[in-house]
């Protein structure tokens, strides 16, 4: 244990503990900007500066540990004049003009600017431009980047991808695409991790709410939209709601009170995912045992571009289902159009995602069943869901909770799982074992998959045949995961991955608090949603089952492979 003096406090923590976490054991909340525990603790913002009696220059508190007898003083005259030159010195590169940023009111830089009274810059401003396709699915702004490194780091260390480097020297470094090239050159997975921890508006999703805005004026098109699991346990961070009164049904009331023709949930469309999928590994389970290599996910849109740009050569080894929100849009598109009796042209299918990637894949090529446009015409994430609500002068808490619309709505409790890490994995084993053995387990059997150590490894046993199953979330857990089943180190019959750390609840999406990691957090939310459902297995889905009676007659049938399934192999 170190004994120290920070702003005249007696503290005693352990030794090696940063300056910053024993200021915080007391209560003293020191500000940053660029850090980020155990990912970016490289002082680079000088914010966190504080002042060390008997030395002359200030020391950041963010990677500086404590010492015996240490006196700091944290928000001394020195260290205020300091800081504040600091964050003008990041102002004067920094288009400032809130009003039309994303990140208003949600973005340290204006806060710390704020608590410094700064209301002028004192220095010649110098905004930085470079171009960048619009058309991508999230943008970058270096006008308001502020070369904290969050990206960079975190793009390194847990997603192992480096599409982000530092470019130029002293006043002119920036932070931009590695080894440059153009964003849509590079081995991007669209994960959407580095805009989540990019603590500016440096970074943010392709705005699409006009788009949507523009299919509601318009009376000849009909309004479809799906909502993904895990939209419904982050959706309310930044509403001013209750965290009680944000359930599901006011969720589904905020929507159409926006004025959607239909709103589905896209628990619905997961089942049907596990209905295909389940039945699928069962088919592929004796190429799998010959092969030694296993069947992958292919609901990630992130990963699948992983798989892709990393591993070109095993990508057939993906499950050819394609993920719930594509699945929606084939089945609105078709089955639903000819429910309600119009042409699949005159529907708008659009999604609610925590991910940013979503957009992208509905964009993929393939992805037309009808050949009258995009299955699913336009995704905006849960933050553009949020900004929606706020410009139609919504609150959710003064609506009365509705139902999902039908036929398509009806879900259960392994379809809501879906937006957990094991989730996609556990919900298909519920299916596929019920298949095997002719009746269903206790869903809590396949409880194992989940966690959060971001690779897990289970084995059942089923009529004594072992299946080993490998849950993993982050692209830097898969790359270690695909090397070790490449080398033999390691052989598994079916493998879920995530993209982002946690699963789809901590996708790149999903609201943001700065320097706070929500996935495990919102992932028990889904969990008690499951247990309170009263079908809990895709195959008893009523809906579903329906479905493959009225249109597609069974899974892995020649309509359902049209409609349902995506070839990934890469040619």
């Amino acid at each position: 244990m170190v004994n120290l003096t920070i702003d005249g406090r007696e503290v005693c923590v352990p030794e090696g503990t940063t300056i910053m976490k024993a200021a915080a054991s007391v209560g003293i909340m020191i500000p940053h900007l660029c850090y980020l525990e155990g990912i970016n603790e490289i002082g680079a913002c000088k914010v966190c500066v504080v002042e060390m009696q008997g030395k002359v220059k200030l020391i950041t508190s963010c990677n500086n540990p404590v010492e015996e007898g240490m006196v700091l003083f944290t928000n001394s005259p020195k260290v205020r004049s300091v800081r504040r030159t600091n964050v003008e010195l990041i102002l004067s590169q920094h288009d400032c003009n809130c009003a039309t940023c994303v990140r208003s009111g949600n973005c340290n830089l204006q806060k710390i600017s704020n608590d410094l009274g700064i209301v002028d810059i004192p220095y010649e401003k110098d905004i930085p431009f470079v171009s960048w396709d619009k058309d991508f699915p999230f943008i970058r702004d270096a006008g308001k980047c502020i070369k904290c490194m969050r990206c960079v780091q975190v793009c390194d260390k847990i997603q192992d991808l480096h599409i982000w480097d530092v470019q130029n020297t002293g006043s002119r470094t920036t932070v931009d695409v590695a080894q440059n090239r153009c964003i849509s050159e590079s081995d991007c997975s669209t994960c959407g991790q580095c805009v989540t921890h990019c603590p500016t508006g440096a970074l943010r999703e392709r705005n699409d709410v006009p788009e949507v805005f523009k299919v509601l004026a318009d009376p000849e098109k009909i309004t479809v939209v799906q909502v993904a699991p895990a939209v419904r346990t982050a959706w309310a961070e930044n509403m001013d709601i209750p965290k009680e009164m944000a359930t599901e049904g006011r969720l589904a009331a905020a929507l159409k009170q926006v004025g959607f023709d239909y709103v589905f949930d896209t628990c619905f469309s997961a089942d049907l995912t596990i209905m295909e999928e389940g039945n699928e590994l069962l088919q592929r389970l004796s190429d799998i045992k010959e092969s030694g290599l296993p069947m992958f996910t292919s609901c990630c849109p992130g990963w699948v571009k992983f798989m892709k740009s990393q591993y070109p050569e095993y990508a057939g080894r993906l499950s050819s289902a394609k993920s719930p929100q594509q699945m929606f849009g084939a089945v609105t598109k078709t089955y639903f159009a000819e429910q309600i009796g119009v042409s699949p042209d005159k529907i708008c299918c659009i999604s609610i995602m925590p991910c940013i990637a979503k957009k992208g894949e509905a964009a993929w090529e393939g992805m037309d069943v009808t050949g009258t446009g995009p299955d699913v015409d336009i995704v905006l994430t849960t933050r553009e869901m949020v900004r929606l609500f706020k410009a139609e002068h919504i609150m959710p808490k003064l609506l009365k909770e509705e139902k999902f619309d039908s036929p398509l709505g009806e879900n259960t409790g392994a379809g809501v799982i879906f937006g957990a890490t094991g989730g996609v994995m556990e919900a298909a084993l519920r299916t596929a074992v019920s298949i095997i053995e002719g009746g269903n387990s206790n869903p809590e059997k396949f409880n194992d998959v989940r966690g959060e150590d971001g690779r897990r490894e289970v084995t059942y046993h089923v009529n004594g045949v072992p299946l080993r199953t490998c849950t993993v979330s982050g692209l830097g857990n898969a790359r270690k995961m695909m090397e070790d089943v490449i080398s033999g180190k390691s052989t598994y019959d079916f493998v879920e991955v995530m993209a982002c750390p946690g699963g789809c609840v901590g996708g790149g999406g999903q609201p943001i608090l700065d320097g706070v990691e929500m996935a495990y957090v919102r992932a028990p939310k889904l969990y008690e949603l499951d247990k309170r459902r009263e079908i809990r297995f895709s195959h008893e889905n009523p809906e579903i089952k329906k479905l493959y009676e009225d249109y597609l007659e069974k899974p892995l049938s020649e309509k359902a492979h049209h409609l349902l399934h995506y070839e990934h192999a890469v040619k």
